[in-house]
Formats: C-alpha cells, structure tokens, sequence
C-alpha cells in the first residue's frame, strides 16, 4: 500500500490513479473527510491529516511501502518561507517516527539551486531537510507544467492575444503534463534503491510562448498572438488578478530565474524522464471543459 498526499490537485490525483492503474492499494491523506469519496468508492483507504501535525500525517504514513508527499501550494509566502518551513518539519519528523520503506517528493526543476528560485526556494528547503533521512527518497524535478496555460483560456478566448511572462517569446522552456509526472512518481515508488534519487522530467518537446499561441490558434480555428509582457507591469498585472503587493517578490525572481536560464534542469547526476502527452492535448482537454 502507498499513502498519497494531495489527492484533491493535480498532480497528488494523478499519483493515485496511476497506483490505482497499476493494480495497487493506496491510502489517501487528505484534510476533509468529504473531498476523500471519489477515491473510497475507488477502493482507497481514507487518512485524516493535517500537513502541520506530525502525529497525524505519521499516523497516516504508517506501515506503507512508500510515500508521496509534496508541499501545498503558496504562491504568496512570507520572506523567510515560514509555512513551508513549518510543513518540511513536520513532513521531517512524520516520516522519522513512523515505519515506511520509502518516500517520493514533488520537487521542481531548478531546485538544486540556494538563491535566484523565488516561488521555488520553498522546494530546495524542502529536499535540503529531506536528503538525510534515513529511507530511500526521491525528489521528482518537473519542469514549467503544460496546465499554467489553461490560466490563460478566457484571456486569450476574449482577445485572441497571449499574454506573456515567459520571455524570449520564441524560447522553447521545458514543460509537462501533470498526468505524466503523476505516472512517475507511482513508477518511482514501485521501485527499489537506496540513498537519495533526482528524477527529471519534461514533455515530449519544448514549447516557446510563440509555439503557444499557435496552438491556442489552431485549436480555436483563430489567429492568436503571443504579446511579451513588460517586465516593470508584472506587479501591476499580478495586482490586478489580485495578488498583494507585499508578496510579489518571489514570483517575479522565479519568472526572471526561467528566464534567464538560470531556472533548468541540473542535467548531471539526475535521471530524466520524457513524458508522453503533449501540450496539444492538454490545451484541447481544458478548452473542452471551459
């Protein structure tokens, strides 16, 4: 059996159903009870966890083969990182405490990186923590996530322009679906080794903010534009989605890391994974329930 954290987002869901494929038990550990019954009527057993309570989650994490857990998502952290920080302690002495053979992370690409990550900093806390646990552990890189284009629908429904944050506008960025790096992660768990493992994964091809549009403008039967947003309007953009000014930071120095390049994969050392689907079928899925 394989406890999965997350279950009710994207990538946590796809862990599950890619066990639950493969003909193996899981338990899900989830927050409320309530948001747990599609996975119970699948055959999942049911864990009541708080990410911040280490009883609970090493309650939770108890006599499993292996362990998927992650960092809920922030995208307005504090400067010092306090909740995550909070989480990786407890998600630390979780596993310390409870028996489990071993432990897969959703980390990020770049995270082999201390500064310049922004957003991203938060995933190289939680593996610099992790890599002295005493069990075999994975950290899973994926790359930019095919899906933050599904963000973009109404915008580009209502004025057939892309607006773009990653830039140069024909630099092609590695990206993934969340269905394949959901794959992976229950194809690392199923495996053996010792020690601490990076897994790498991207898509099939890369895709610039150009690329994106025409894809966008096929699947629409319309002509769209990819537009490079200024970088002195971020704020200002991110604002008027409603964001607080005070919190803007690091999704800005994660932006200006991807592009600079500064934000890749570590290459060396790593295992790299190529997923299957593409971004064509990610956009079609999305535009079909928009």
């Amino acid at each position: 059996m394989y406890a999965v954290t997350g279950v009710t987002g994207q990538v946590g869901g796809a862990v599950a159903r890619a066990l639950i494929a493969g003909g193996q038990s899981i338990r899900v550990i989830v927050r409320d009870p309530g948001k747990a019954q599609e996975w119970a009527a699948q055959g999942a057993e049911i864990a009541v966890a708080n990410f911040s309570d280490r009883a609970s989650l090493a309650e939770a994490f108890d006599g499993t083969d292996g362990v998927y857990a992650m960092l809920p998502a922030n995208f307005a952290p504090d400067p010092n990182f306090t909740e995550a920080r909070a989480i990786i302690l407890a998600l630390r002495q979780a596993l310390e405490s409870t028996k489990t053979n071993k432990v897969c992370f959703l980390s990020s690409v770049g995270a082999q990186h201390d500064h310049g990550l922004g957003l991203i900093t938060q995933l190289y806390l939680l593996e610099q923590e992790m890599r002295s646990l005493l069990l075999p552990t994975a950290f899973v890189r994926p790359g930019w996530f095919m899906e933050n284009s599904n963000w973009d629908i109404p915008v580009v429904r209502a004025s057939q322009q892309l607006p773009a944050f990653l830039q140069p506008l024909d630099r092609a960025f590695p990206m993934v679906a969340t269905e394949d790096i959901g794959r992976a992660i229950a194809n690392v768990l199923q495996q053996e080794w010792s020690g601490n493992r990076v897994v790498e994964i991207e898509g099939p091809k890369r895709y610039s903010q150009n690329d994106l549009a025409e894809i966008f403008g096929s699947l629409m039967g319309t002509q769209v534009q990819a537009n490079a947003v200024p970088r002195d309007q971020w704020a200002a953009q991110f604002e008027a989605q409603g964001a607080a000014p005070n919190v803007l930071g690091p999704r800005i120095e994660m932006l200006d890391g991807f592009n600079s390049g500064w934000i890749d994969f570590e290459g060396q050392g790593a295992e790299h994974i190529v997923g299957k689907r593409t971004m064509e079928e990610v956009l079609t899925a999305a535009l079909s329930k928009s």
